[in-house]
């Protein structure tokens, strides 16, 4: 009995990359007050020979998927990204100490996703403003959540990729 309450309680030694979160969360917000402050809505700044600071306001999701929807899309994509958020806590912390590779994705994650979400709630759409382009190609104007969010997917499919090659060279799986 005593075994048992002790698993309970024991600490979750992965929580404490949350603070990670928490940093993209600001970086992201402070990024966008100050594109909300000093850009005009749709006009591009040259920065780079293939990069513009654009200030735009995405009502959808990625690539604006559902950007022209009614309305409905802002409650979804912040009931949606608050229950993923979630998940991806509890994922956190069932993660061992040595899984610091995954714990840096998922917090990407948790703060991108996090840092979306106040903008759906306070504003009803995603301030964006980092705009790529290339030989009259323009790339969907895009923000820092959205760059945290992109970085930890990959660093999670580079992940499974090592995971799976790992068990593969140990003989484990075939």
């Amino acid at each position: 009995m005593e075994q048992v309450m002790t698993d309970n309680i024991r600490p979750r030694p992965m929580l404490r990359w949350l603070w990670l979160a928490v940093l993209v969360i600001a970086v992201d917000l402070g990024t966008k007050a100050m594109a909300t402050a000093w850009l005009t809505y749709g006009q591009p700044v040259p920065v780079m020979p293939m990069f513009n600071l654009t200030l735009l306001h995405n009502t959808g999701a990625a690539f604006s998927f559902l950007a022209g929807a009614d309305g409905w899309q802002r409650w979804f994509f912040v009931i949606l990204a608050l229950g993923v958020s979630g998940v991806l806590v509890r994922w956190l912390s069932t993660l061992r100490q040595h899984e610091t590779w995954m714990a840096i994705a998922i917090v990407l994650i948790l703060g991108g996703a996090l840092g979306n979400v106040y903008d759906r709630i306070v504003h009803g759409y995603v301030v964006d403003f980092l705009h790529l382009h290339a030989g009259g190609y323009h790339f969907p104007a895009f923000n820092i959540a959205d760059s945290a969010i992109t970085i930890g997917a990959v660093m999670m499919i580079i992940d499974m990729f090592r995971n799976t090659s790992s068990h593969n060279d140990d003989g484990d799986a075939a």
